[in-house]
């Protein structure tokens, strides 16, 4: 029985769907497709990969020897695909898994030992703070009760308030988690978007001074026991429906071996995760400062964190286990600002109108961060763009241009070194699929270094129809993977 093609949707919107069938069965119809089909299998299923062009050498690694050249165009299309390795899913779903994927290993790592990290690091305090920013007007919410699990009233009072815009602030709902008008101000007027947007450019500023702050409140432990310590530490940002910043963070304490640093030790039995809540805690609250001057604020803004922080011991047992934490922050490392509703590609000075709807919460957030990111006359460009002027980059994101996933150098493993091991892993199969058919070229392959001298050739496949023919192919072969993945599960 001959399986029917299945077009996938792509992240190219709308097209035209009989030219998109043409170059299908153009492509699948050609002599070499089974050939291209094998080539483009590379890229895992990459909805936008990078198109390389150049040669591809042949050397001795003993001798450095050249032993043959040969150039890109004897390949299917004549470039080489690789994977855009976007990590947001809105973008590029295959990549961002392997994204999730690895970001899970690397967390993990941290928590239980393994890939390079000592087993012992399982016995070390940990805990998982959530750091949240503060309230720059009232929004609409939805609140869960945590014993009964029914959704309370958004926003209700005693007395009807009103604003000094004369709108109410209260709401007597109970929102959807699908609603609308969740994260969206009750009067847009009263709401400090300048603060706001001020605080997403400035958060990773804030967690920087955080974090050294709660190196200093370590040195009462250190001379209570007379040991070095450190704090090493894995967080994700995730956005909030009303666009705000907040960063989830594994946070473990290490003891520091004079002799050898990057070995992370177990501290002191008598310290706990108790002592560890404390010292985040205490850094937390009493961690703020004021921005630069800008001249809609010649003072700057004042930054610190929100009231709601939660900090809460991980274990082996119960809710909060090192699988459970790991799997959440590895779901949020792929997300962007999908929360809010908004999805778009960087900002320019021809697209801004199509964004900045002053109409909408988020359009007012990304017309703040266009106002207050213009260059006024006396100012130097890189003074600037040092301070306020990057919001116009960022714009996209409201302001914050921070990394989505970070971690301290000694929590665990490294990207590279994941991304090392799975290039070794898919050699050493692919050599022995050759070897299975071809001994002589095996042997070569094994004794030989293949280096590229490539440069872009360009973004995506050459047509919509390459396209649905990829994804399909990657659909089916992550199908069959996972049939044969259960059958051996099975036997």
């Amino acid at each position: 029985m001959t399986r029917a093609l299945e077009l996938p949707a792509t992240q190219l919107g709308p097209v035209n769907s009989h030219s998109a069938c043409h170059t299908a069965i153009d492509r699948a119809a050609r002599p070499d497709y089974r050939r291209w089909l094998d080539h483009v299998a590379s890229v895992r299923g990459c909805e936008r990969p990078i198109r390389l062009a150049g040669h591809l050498h042949t050397i001795n690694p003993a001798t450095g020897e050249v032993l043959s050249s040969r150039p890109t165009e004897t390949l299917p299309d004549g470039v080489i695909y690789v994977p855009c390795g976007d990590r947001r899913a809105s973008v590029c779903p295959a990549c961002a898994e392997t994204y999730r994927a690895d970001t899970y290993q690397l967390i993990r790592a941290g928590l239980v030992g393994g890939k390079g990290v000592p087993d012992t690091v399982a016995t070390h305090p940990v805990v998982f703070a959530t750091f949240t920013a503060p309230t720059f007007g009232a929004v609409h919410t939805r609140l869960v009760d945590p014993k009964t699990g029914k959704v309370k009233p958004c926003r209700m009072r005693r007395s009807i308030e009103r604003c000094p815009h004369g709108r109410v602030m209260t709401c007597p709902h109970r929102h959807t988690e699908a609603s609308p008008c969740l994260g969206q101000p009750l009067c847009s007027q009263c709401y400090d978007y300048d603060h706001h947007v001020v605080w997403n450019a400035w958060a990773p500023e804030l967690w920087r001074r955080t974090r050294i702050t709660a190196d200093r409140q370590l040195r009462s432990l250190e001379r209570t026991y007379g040991v070095r310590l450190r704090l090493s530490y894995a967080k994700v940002a995730e956005y909030q429906t009303r666009g705000l910043i907040h960063f989830h963070a594994l946070i473990r304490l290490d003891a520091i071996d004079p002799a050898d640093p990057d070995t992370p030790l177990p501290p002191p039995l008598g310290i706990t995760a108790a002592d560890l809540d404390q010292v985040i805690t205490t850094a937390a609250v009493s961690t703020a400062f004021t921005t630069p001057p800008h001249p809609s604020n010649p003072d700057g803004w004042l930054l610190s964190w929100g009231a709601q922080l939660e900090v809460r011991p991980v274990s082996f047992t119960g809710a909060l286990t090192d699988t459970a934490v790991a799997g959440y922050l590895a779901k949020y490392a792929s997300k962007s600002t999908e929360a809010t509703g908004h999805i778009s590609a960087r900002i320019t000075t021809d697209t801004i109108g199509a964004y900045a709807d002053m109409a909408t919460h988020i359009g007012r957030l990304v017309r703040t961060c266009w106002t207050l990111g213009h260059r006024p006359d006396h100012e130097h460009p890189a003074d600037w763009k040092a301070t306020y002027g990057r919001l116009r980059r960022w714009a996209h994101l409201f302001g914050f241009g921070g990394h989505h996933t970070t971690k301290s150098r000694r929590y665990s493993t490294t990207r590279t070194a994941l991304k090392a091991a799975r290039r070794h892993w898919r050699r050493v199969q692919h050599h022995t699929r050759r070897a299975q058919h071809d001994t002589a070229n095996h042997t070569d392959e094994q004794t030989t270094l293949i280096v590229g001298n490539l440069t872009f050739a360009g973004i995506g496949y050459r047509n919509t129809g390459d396209q649905w023919l990829a994804l399909t192919a990657a659909a089916q072969a992550r199908e069959q993977r996972q049939i044969a993945k259960e059958e051996r599960n099975v036997a």
